[in-house]
């Protein structure tokens, strides 16, 4: 960022963040779903946008920096067209997450915090998604899937891929 303006961003991607921030009332109680909206529309949260959020709700910047690093379900860099989160908590490990772990590595070629080379995957590991009574549970784009099998992994993927033809 130079000057308070980020230089990847250009004055359309401004004028659409601040489109979606102002379409808020300035209230720290919408903190989370200003987030949620803007990275519905850009696809992850920039620095610049986080920073036109702190100042909309009046709000120190490292508070919003804080939130949307603390959250799973929000991204602060690029990610794939789709965003699988694997779950790695006890429950799921115990009940053989590491397996999901192999078989979607295998399947994507990436290792987690990696983007697939073509941009259809970004895979992560989360430390919790509420999902214990289906362990081991992942995520794509909001989706959840539980009871996971390793052998399950390619059909599940290849309904992401079948989607973006």
């Amino acid at each position: 960022m130079e000057n308070g303006k980020c230089s990847k961003c250009g004055e359309k991607d401004r004028a659409d963040f601040q489109s979606v921030i102002e379409g808020f009332a300035p209230q720290r109680r919408n903190l989370i779903p200003i987030l949620h909206a803007l990275q519905g529309s850009m696809g992850y949260l920039t620095s610049e946008a986080m920073d036109a959020v702190a100042r909309r709700l009046s709000i120190p910047a490292s508070d919003v920096y804080g939130t949307a690093t603390f959250y799973t379900l929000f991204a602060t860099n690029p990610t794939g067209r789709h965003r699988l989160l694997l779950c790695d908590t006890p429950p799921c490990h115990m009940k053989g997450s590491k397996l999901i772990r192999k078989a979607v590595e295998k399947e994507l070629g990436i290792s987690p915090g990696e983007t697939t080379p073509d941009e259809s995957f970004s895979y992560g590991i989360v430390s919790c998604m509420g999902l214990c009574a289906s362990a081991p549970a992942m995520m794509i784009d909001g989706d959840s899937y539980g009871n996971l099998t390793p052998e399950a992994i390619p059909g599940i993927l290849a309904k992401y891929r079948e989607e973006e033809r």
